[in-house]
């Protein structure tokens, strides 16, 4: 090998070489620290063996001095190409340079394609064309004030080929965007630089964060750019690239040292106006936008910030607690409200959903509706996953939260009021939306899950003594756990013995105030859009049939008739969706059944700590806290039931057990008015019991028979099935005497469910024979200072059809007198508005006699079936039957007599 091989061979192997940029410059390097060798020889060779010594004593140190030399070159080397990895890294990082010469004189290893060019900067630094520890603050904080960081856009390398990529990261204009964007390619060259240089990668890293909370602190300086704004941004374009984690890390930092500085700004002054910029969009999408699940995963994570919670649930306080609107003017008011339901009540115009019912087909909107459905889910879990995280953050967004929900249900009580439906003009200026509140309950719902098991021993925790505290201080209500406020103002389902003393507990779980928070929510928001639902339903019939009989007679008014059917069509259809969501629905079945569960236990006396089988009789009342719980418990149960009876009924077949605990509270609290002193209360357990029992009705061609199945079973095995019917017979008898001055009309309504229900227990062995017992203690008890039940039962239901067949006859000759006057042509000469008022009284006057008619029909119908049992007591069924067959034709006339044409 040549001494120029050995030479290559030398360097390649020294460990300086790698400071330089290749071997070659290594090798050019050596060449030119090499000493110069004398030209001339030696002339006299035989020098003294002194001067020889000298001789190579002066070439030692001659040699000792270029030692020292190269080695000073070389640490000279070494520095100088650290400062240049320095600066590239710089570069890379922050993509900005000093350096403005001509691309193709620069190595391209370790370059980014674009920088900003720091010009000002550079022309101060007088001819310093690098980056380093030392000016790399300024550098920063000089980039960062560019207002057009595109116009300095350089070249660094000799590729001028087109790179927007490179541009945009180089020439982003926002702050917040550009140094999220250094810190991540920060935390890339610390897990790559050599050991010398890590110190430094972190300090850069450390600088976007340090630089990123200065400019949340003074966003002034910033005067082209909304900081705030580009905070949020950031966290939805995290969430929309679904890589949200990084976004996460670096808040977490800024955060932190936001926390630890607050003399400038405090961190909530920091925070709220990026919680208001939230609002401000949020407000204006839509429940099936798919931005909308972006927004909310940052309030999710907003939510699941400690620190940011806390600002978050002071944000949402109302500027005035007393006035229920200003609670859905809130951020969190502002979510709740995004819903399918009209924003505007009775404006259609710009809603989105169900546009030209009466042009659509059953599967369409169906498809629509299930789509809804789909979107609802989502949202609704994501707004229970929003407060979950609120609650459990801390002690004091617990109380926060609670203290909103409870003045929020306070503000809003008027929701329930009966002038609330008949005034909506005053009502929407005073009160959060229909929408607000079904999300609302969606959620809490929800939240309710973890203990709605019928037999759940957490049930058993629940103390109702919570509803009869008065006023308490803000200090007692967040150490005894009581947010929720004017319930002591609520009817309870018995009223409070005087002599039993309130004992009310030091602190209340929050089962107790979840429990009840969800109850009221329901009974504010869910009972109003059920009476919505019944009355358009009737409203759409009666428009329907208004607007059929237009078209068939050529009057002008049916186009007119026709756009009021498709405006009120699409707000029952959007009502109805926003209500029927299946998640929602089981959510709500489980709650009203652990209720029912729960009543039920309270209601035998039971204060252990595990359920108790229910028997018959009854324990006699002691110290019971039934007194303690609001009606709207019960009222909440009954609108529900009815409610998926008439527009959900396939859910019902869903419920397995849950019912037999509702049967269980019906058979505890419908007859016995010890337990439910509210007659009205205890005749809506009637319709609740004619909701939940199977239906049979005939079905129009080529209908689908609706699946019973469940319902048969839970009827038919049910143990307490004499109990009940006995329960049915005795509300039957006592809401003849309500006390109310509409008691005569009201009992008619109250009676109508209960004949079906007897009809269907009579066909069932178990039912039959229980009723049979009673009829049979009756008759052998005839002659009693207080007459037996069924006896009670048999002489109102006898009554009752006389006064209906008598109701009816007389509706029948009023109609006549009107046909009469109408054939004669009487009508033809009266004002346009006197004969709109004829025609008006014959339709109400035609309604009232079929009611009354089918009334007595349903009555006589209930005494023929139970006098068709021959081994009914000889007295009973004499005295029935005779009556039957005596009134029965009447009632078949009267019925054809008012078939009006």
């Amino acid at each position: 090998m040549t001494d120029q091989g050995n030479n290559n061979q030398h360097i390649s192997r020294n460990p300086f070489a790698a400071l330089f940029s290749s071997v070659a410059d290594a090798k050019q390097f050596a060449s030119g620290q090499k000493p110069e060798q004398s030209a001339e020889p030696l002339e006299d060779s035989g020098e003294s063996h002194s001067e020889s010594e000298n001789s190579v004593s002066d070439s030692v140190d001659e040699n000792d001095d270029s030692v020292a030399e190269i080695s000073r070159s070389f640490r000279s080397r070494q520095e100088l190409c650290e400062q240049l990895n320095v600066n590239h890294m710089i570069q890379r990082i922050f993509l900005i340079t000093l350096d403005n010469s001509d691309p193709s004189l620069r190595g391209g290893n370790g370059i980014p394609p674009r920088c900003v060019y720091l010009e000002e900067m550079a022309s101060d630094l007088d001819g310093q064309d690098w980056l380093d520890t030392d000016n790399i603050e300024q550098a920063l904080f000089n980039r960062l004030l560019v207002l057009e960081p595109g116009n300095n856009l350089i070249y660094m390398t000799s590729c001028s080929a087109v790179n927007l990529s490179a541009d945009r990261d180089a020439g982003d204009t926002s702050a917040i965007r550009y140094l999220f964007a250094c810190y991540q390619r920060s935390k890339e060259e610390v897990t790559k630089v050599p050991e010398k240089l890590l110190s430094f990668a972190v300090r850069c890293k450390n600088l976007t964060v340090s630089n990123t909370r200065t400019v949340l602190l003074t966003p002034e300086i910033y005067v082209t750019q909304n900081i705030y704004e580009q905070l949020l941004d950031l966290l939805l374009e995290g969430f929309r690239a679904a890589q949200p984690e990084e976004v996460f890390e670096f808040l977490e930092e800024i955060i932190a040292g936001l926390l630890s500085d607050q003399e400038v700004r405090t961190f909530g002054e920091v925070i709220v106006p990026v919680l208001d910029i939230f609002q401000g969009r949020i407000k204006d999408l839509d429940l099936c936008q798919p931005l909308l699940y972006s927004y909310l995963d940052v309030l999710l994570y907003f939510s699941h910030h400690k620190d940011i919670a806390k600002v978050l649930v002071e944000h949402i306080q109302p500027k005035d607690p007393a006035n229920g609107l200003q609670y859905q003017k809130t951020l969190l008011g502002t979510v709740l409200s995004i819903s399918c339901l009209l924003r505007t009540p009775g404006v259609v115009e710009g809603h989105g959903y169900f546009l030209n019912p009466s042009r659509s087909s059953a599967q369409e909107t169906k498809v629509q509706e299930a789509n809804i459905h789909q979107f609802m889910g989502q949202f609704q879990e994501k707004l229970h996953q929003i407060l979950k995280n609120l609650l459990q953050r801390s002690s004091e967004t617990r109380h926060l939260l609670l203290s909103w929900l409870g003045g929020c249900l306070q503000a809003n009580a008027g929701r329930a009021k009966i002038w609330a439906n008949q005034m909506p003009e005053i009502f929407f200026q005073m009160y959060a939306s229909d929408a607000f509140f079904l999300n609302l309950g969606a959620a809490l719902l929800k939240l309710c899950q973890p203990f709605c098991r019928p037999r759940s021993p957490k049930l058993l925790t629940f103390n109702p003594t919570y509803c009869a505290l008065k006023e308490l201080s803000e200090e007692e209500r967040r150490n005894r756990n009581v947010h929720a406020r004017g319930l002591d103002k609520e009817t309870c389902l018995i009223p409070l013995p005087p002599q039993q003393p309130v004992e009310s507990a030091q602190s209340y779980s929050l089962l107790t105030e979840n429990l009840i928070l969800t109850q009221l929510t329901m009974h504010l928001g869910f009972h109003r859009l059920h009476e919505q639902m019944v009355k358009m339903n009737q409203s759409l019939h009666r428009l329907q049939v208004t607007c059929q009989d237009a078209q068939r007679s050529g009057n002008p008014m049916s186009d007119q008739l026709l756009e009021q059917f498709e405006r009120l069509m699409i707000v029952y259809l959007s009502t109805k969706a926003a209500t029927t969501q299946p998640a929602m629905l089981q959510c709500c079945l489980s709650l009203q059944a652990s209720s029912a569960a729960l009543l039920v236990q309270l209601g035998v006396g039971n204060q252990g700590p595990e359920h108790v089988a229910l028997s018959f009789p009854l324990p006699p009342l002691q110290n019971t806290v039934l007194c303690y719980v609001p009606e709207f418990f019960a009222e909440n149960m009954g609108d529900f039931f009815i409610f998926l009876r008439r527009f959900a009924d396939d859910v019902l077949e869903t419920s397995g057990e849950n019912l037999e605990q509702i049967l269980n509270f019906i058979t505890v609290f419908m007859g016995n008015i010890e337990r439910m002193k509210n007659p009205h209360l205890r005749a809506k357990l009637a319709e609740v019991l004619e909701a939940v029992m199977p239906h049979m009705e005939p079905v129009a061609s080529g209908a689908i028979q609706p699946v019973v199945f469940q319902r048969e079973r839970a009827f038919c095995s049910y143990r307490h099935a004499p109990e009940l019917a006995e329960a049915l017979i005795s509300v039957f008898v006592d809401i003849e005497f309500t006390g109310d001055p509409h008691q005569f009309e009201q009992k008619f309504n109250y009676r109508r469910p209960m004949y079906p229900i007897l009809k269907y227990m009579w066909t069932k062995e178990s039912y039959r024979e229980s009723i049979k017992h009673l009829a049979h203690y009756a008759s052998e008890n005839l002659e009693a200072m207080n007459p037996p039940l069924f006896l009670r039962f048999l002489n109102l239901l006898m009554n009752d059809a006389i006064f209906l067949l008598d109701e009816a006859i007389q509706y029948l000759s009023k109609i006549k007198v009107l046909q009469l006057e109408r054939d004669r042509g009487e009508w033809e000469g009266l004002a346009p508005d006197a004969r709109r008022e004829k025609e008006s009284s014959l339709q109400m006057l035609g309604q009232l006699g079929r009611f009354h008619n089918i009334m007595s029909n349903e009555t006589i119908g209930t005494l023929a079936f139970l006098t068709s049992d021959t081994k009914l007591p000889a007295p009973i069924h004499t005295l029935s039957r005779g009556w039957t067959d005596t009134t029965l034709p009447i009632n078949k006339i009267t019925m054809l007599c008012l078939q009006l044409p």
